[in-house]
């Protein structure tokens, strides 16, 4: 790119970074150290508020540029992620938020330990909810490297390592200064920009097409070198049953993972009721599923526009669409209106990575203070040294994420991200769903869920094709894949239910009926609800 494309993106991103800066530290000087601060914002904002935050969380990196490359180069099996990211909103809506809004406080671990022993429960969702969070920040670091090895020509991998370190010391100041308050207007800003510049892109390459999605379909076709095998299933996910299976296992994982998110499940403690969390929802499922269809249009579009060979030219894995397709609606390399409109979507990519992370670094660092530590060092009520943790446990997550950022970079986003949800699918919404509706769960059966879905995730990842075996793996020159699929869903999230089912009815413990009872009460009417 040229030094004009540097220039602008740079100074928009330095506004942005300005601008969030001073909300965090206006609220850093606003706040009394509490916990429910900190965690929570103090249960102030409206529902309103919370939903353009919920979908400033959810549209992240992987959904504004993952999702888009991979239907520039798979055209219909990319556009599968998209639809899986909105349907799981249903499953949110009508599950899990008002529900787990009346029976939690900050955390997972909080729904779950009401009528479980607390010790062992916590330790566990606690362990979970940092394994997910980890695997979802490095989807955004990866995301920002992408974005620099665009604007740096691929010239400088320093400067690429960098500006991930960068990333991460912004979110680790975000989330040690402004907690839960700051978090929640950065994710706002980022919503409102990150959805004017996706409707921009979005007219621009209608406009380009005269409004015949018909021809943006064909020319993205024809483009693509495949045919009209670019429109249908099968180009990524249909080659042989190996293949198939891994859509299954990926869909199932879109699908049920975003019930267990923790920064997702945590933005339900920032309202003051769970009519205000399902509100919340339906604000999100709003804003979500309009900025999904117009990621299909834009990855048709840089189908269309730029080629699938362009696109994969300049990043293999496809993160690199979205900018590239603004360069040429703009006018191309050296014009005034490409160089604008590429600065612009590089600034909102930039803001998109940087409102997530800091999200994900909360909600992670909430789970180490209020589940692990608190726990281990059994100082329930402490809030001010419990907060003083989180903040240090925001660096040490910072660090990991940063780390592995790094290693990770020649992957796809949105594939990473699938690899969150599927952890997430598999350990924390087991124990979550059977916490709510199962009368006879123990904690036995809580511990078994957790861990029965969190270590076969982890572990058939790390058999898989994703980490060795093919020249697309993050150690290609060696080989211990004994798992053929590349998202473990499939098998990881059944384990995680049954794993929870054995656990209980193999357990001496006595089902707490009353603590259900009351449980159940709390969650349909919001009775005794913090």
């Amino acid at each position: 790119m040229t030094g004009d494309h540097q220039t602008l993106a740079l100074l928009l991103f330095s506004g942005f970074v300005a601008v969030t800066l001073a909300i965090t530290t206006w609220v850093s000087r606003r706040r009394h150290g509490s916990a429910e601060e900190f965690y929570a914002g103090g249960r102030l904002f409206s529902p309103m508020e919370n939903g353009f935050a919920i979908a400033g969380d959810y549209m992240s990196a992987a959904s504004f540029l993952g999702i888009s490359g991979l239907i520039a180069l798979y055209g219909y099996d990319g556009l599968l992620y998209g639809v899986g990211f909105l349907v799981a909103w249903l499953v949110v809506l009508y599950l899990v938020a008002e529900l787990v809004r009346n029976c939690g406080r900050f955390t997972l671990a909080d729904v779950v330990a009401a009528r479980m022993s607390e010790r062992p429960v916590r330790i566990a969702a606690g362990a979970s909810s940092v394994t997910v969070s980890v695997l979802y920040l490095v989807a955004q670091m990866v995301g920002a490297g992408s974005l620099v090895a665009l604007l740096l020509g691929r010239t400088s991998g320093a400067a690429q390592a960098w500006t991930v370190i960068g990333v991460g010391a912004l979110m680790v100041i975000y989330v040690s200064l402004g907690g839960m308050r700051a978090t929640t207007w950065i994710q706002i800003v980022k919503a409102v920009l990150l959805l004017s510049g996706t409707v921009v892109l979005t007219v621009l390459v209608l406009l380009r097409f005269h409004g015949d999605v018909d021809r943006l379909l064909l020319t993205a076709a024809e483009r693509s070198g495949q045919g009209r095998a670019f429109l249908a299933p099968g180009l990524k996910y249909g080659g042989d049953w190996n293949s198939r299976l891994d859509f299954v296992s990926l869909g199932l994982a879109l699908v049920l993972g975003t019930a267990g998110l923790p920064h997702i499940l945590s933005r339900f403690y920032t309202v003051p009721t769970a009519r205000a969390a399902r509100r919340s929802v339906v604000w999100s499922i709003g804003l979500i599923g309009g900025f999904y269809l117009m990621t299909i249009v834009l990855g048709f579009g840089a189908a269309a526009v730029v080629g699938p060979r362009a696109v994969r030219g300049s990043n293999a894995a496809g993160n690199t669409a979205v900018p590239l397709l603004a360069l040429d609606l703009g006018g191309g390399a050296g014009s005034t209106g490409g160089t604008v409109l590429f600065a612009v979507v590089a600034a909102v990519a930039f803001a998109t990575i940087l409102a997530v992370v800091a999200g994900i670094t909360l909600a992670s660092s909430a789970s180490v203070a209020h589940d692990l530590y608190a726990s281990l060092r059994r100082r329930h009520g402490k809030h001010r040294s419990e907060v003083a943790v989180a903040r240090w446990a925001a660096v040490g997550i910072g660090v990991v994420a940063i780390g592995l950022g790094l290693l990770a970079r020649d992957l796809n986003v949105a594939f990473l991200v699938g690899l969150a949800f599927a952890v997430a699918a598999s350990a924390n919404l087991p124990v979550l769903l059977y916490s709510l509706f199962w009368r006879g769960f123990t904690t036995r059966g809580a511990v078994w869920a957790v861990y029965g879905g969190l270590l076969p995730a982890i572990g058939l990842v790390l058999l898989s094709p994703v980490v060795s075996g093919s020249p697309e793996s993050l150690f290609p020159g060696v080989d211990f894949q004994y798992f053929p699929l590349e998202n473990p869903g499939i098998v990881s999230i059944p384990l995680g239910f049954l794993a929870g089912w054995l656990g209980t009815v193999t357990s001496d413990e006595v089902p707490d009926e009353a603590g259900y009872a009351e449980t159940e009460v709390r969650s349909l009417t919001g009775a005794g609800a913090v």
